[in-house]
């Protein structure tokens, strides 16, 4: 190819320069080490960028393994069984009543005149509460009395005739059977008399009834009538004028189921307290029990006796009672919390030294709301899991929450401590 030629394609022929080749072997000598250099440096860094990624991948690997070993640990509040000791109580609801509470009817039949207690009003045994006019009883009362005047008159007439008949029967001027018919006159005579007295005493006390009054001290409850309402005798068909209950004591009936009532004794304190009195209980006493099990509730009346001087409490009241319960042996009870309801039975966690669950059958036996008696299956020291979760299963590790301390109270302002 011409010169030309390489001028037209722009190529520029390099002359052989013979001054220069050693310069030029310098020169790629040079830009080969600088490129192996830069070779090296850049495998360094690869290198550091390499195990910097490993080691970061192994550190978030052992990270991702300890919080996921700390996310699957469960955390568990444990609680120990206590023994029952006598501090167990029952508590069952009631209704207060009056001591002695007395519908009081009339006696007599007649109009009301006037009434003297309206309810509330507190009456002493024997006070006038009513009165009640009965013109009947007091027309029966005048003929009775009539009556008797004229037995009187009747005993009197055959009392002489028949001495004069004894005078006359000595001097053998009548028969013996004329002398035994004046004595037996006389003597029906004495009879007749005799029922008249009884016939007028009946009817003044028919009419004592038309005071009416208190047979014992206590409170009015109820009045049913007003003055001038028709009054009938008898308390069967007749109204009810008044309801009198006896405040002071109280008592209260309450059923005790069948697994308490071997624990119930005549003569044990209860409490009670009534939702309406607040932060108040009021102290009584078991007065008596029915001895029975009634087979239609399976529950035992008991009677509770409970004073009430100051008037606070009201009958008909609904009140809830506290009955302490005298266990005869001395069992445990654990809370009502503890229990896990399976297939297999009844079950508790129970939690090892190691931290590991290990799932005990038992057997409880009186409920007591909060806490259960339990008969079998665990011991006083055993750590039982408080609340467990249905996925709680054998072997599971577990940590125990420790409960922090309760906080100190703060002091009141403006004092310092010495």
């Amino acid at each position: 190819m011409s010169e030309q030629r390489h001028n037209e394609l722009g190529i520029h022929v390099i002359e052989p320069d013979p001054a220069g080749d050693g310069a030029a072997l310098l020169k790629r000598r040079q830009i080969l080490r600088r490129a192996k250099i830069a070779m090296f440096a850049i495998l360094v860094l690869l290198a550091l960028g390499a195990g910097r990624t490993v080691l970061s991948r192994m550190a978030n690997a052992q990270a991702l393994e300890k919080g996921g070993a700390d996310r699957a640990k469960q955390y568990v509040k444990v609680t120990q069984p206590k023994s029952a000791g006598s501090g167990q109580t029952l508590v069952l609801p009631g209704t207060l009543q009056g001591y002695v509470q007395s519908p009081i009817s009339a006696r007599a039949s007649g109009y009301l005149k006037r009434w003297y207690k309206d309810i509330g009003s507190r009456v002493a045994k024997g006070e006038l509460l009513a009165e009640i006019e009965t013109p009947e009883i007091d027309q029966q009362l005048s003929q009775g009395i009539a009556a008797r005047e004229q037995a009187a008159s009747s005993l009197a007439l055959a009392t002489s005739s028949m001495e004069r008949w004894e005078a006359l029967r000595k001097k053998d001027a009548v028969s013996q059977q004329e002398l035994d018919e004046r004595r037996s006159g006389e003597v029906q005579a004495r009879a007749n008399l005799a029922a008249a007295d009884a016939n007028v005493e009946r009817l003044r006390q028919l009419e004592s009834f038309k005071r009416v009054v208190a047979p014992f001290a206590g409170v009015i409850t109820r009045r049913n009538v007003d003055t001038g309402d028709l009054i009938d005798a008898g308390g069967g068909s007749g109204r009810t004028l008044f309801v009198l209950t006896q405040t002071d004591p109280l008592r209260i009936y309450v059923n005790v189921p069948q697994a308490y009532a071997q624990l119930i004794k005549p003569g044990q304190k209860v409490t009670l307290a009534q939702a309406e009195l607040r932060g108040k209980t009021f102290e009584g006493e078991i007065a008596r029990t029915a001895g029975a099990i009634d087979t239609a509730t399976r529950s035992m009346q008991i009677e509770i006796s409970l004073p009430n001087r100051e008037g606070e409490l009201l009958p008909g009241a609904y009140v809830q009672v506290s009955l302490p319960l005298q266990t005869s042996i001395q069992a445990l009870t654990m809370a009502t919390g503890t229990l896990i309801f399976r297939s297999e039975g009844m079950r508790v966690a129970v939690v090892d030294e190691q931290g590991r669950i290990k799932l005990r059958p038992v057997k409880i036996g009186r409920n007591y709301g909060e806490n259960v008696e339990v008969l079998e299956g665990v011991s006083a020291k055993d750590r039982l899991v408080l609340n467990p979760s249905d996925s709680l299963v054998d072997g599971d590790q577990v940590e125990v929450v420790v409960a922090p301390p309760p906080a100190a109270k703060a002091a009141p302002a403006g004092k310092e401590k010495s």
